[in-house]
């Protein structure tokens, strides 16, 4: 299947994969941004920002946990968000953190916060709706025409 014909299955765990690829790039990049600021509550804010997102590299794309060296307690730890109510509630503690810089000052890293929470918002309508678990294909997963099979 292409990533189009996984689009158009209106699986909400795939929208929430695609949307967390897109939280990957946002975090890193807000999370660099940022990082240059004179403000030291948003120094270490942007410094968890571009933590998370390597992280979420890991999360999201499963093949990375069999090519990169990763200890087995950080393999282990990535291995427990593989179904959408898990994924839901890690997005949304990531998305909590990010959305606890408007204490500190208004920021770049509002961005991360809201497409956090979009990931999050989208793993959660899988579970609610009892959509099986599914990544996408094309970022090492077994896509849905397996699932088909």
């Amino acid at each position: 299947m292409t990533i189009a014909d996984e689009l158009r299955t209106r699986n909400f765990s795939l929208y929430g994969q695609w949307v967390g690829i897109l939280s990957i790039i946002i975090c890193l990049a807000v999370g660099i941004a940022t990082i240059f600021s004179f403000n030291v509550g948003l120094i270490i804010f942007s410094a968890v920002c571009i933590a998370t997102g390597l992280t979420l590299i890991f999360v999201e794309v499963p093949f990375l946990l069999r090519i990169c060296p990763v200890s087995q307690r950080f393999d282990d730890f990535v291995r427990k968000f593989n179904n959408n109510l898990p994924r839901a509630g890690f997005y949304l503690i990531l998305a909590l953190i990010q959305w606890f810089t408007l204490f500190i000052r208004a920021s770049s890293l509002i961005v991360a916060a809201v497409f956090l929470t979009i990931a999050s918002s989208c793993y959660a309508i899988a579970a609610l709706k009892k959509q099986e678990f599914t990544s996408s294909n094309a970022l090492g997963g077994q896509g849905l025409a397996q699932q088909i099979i």
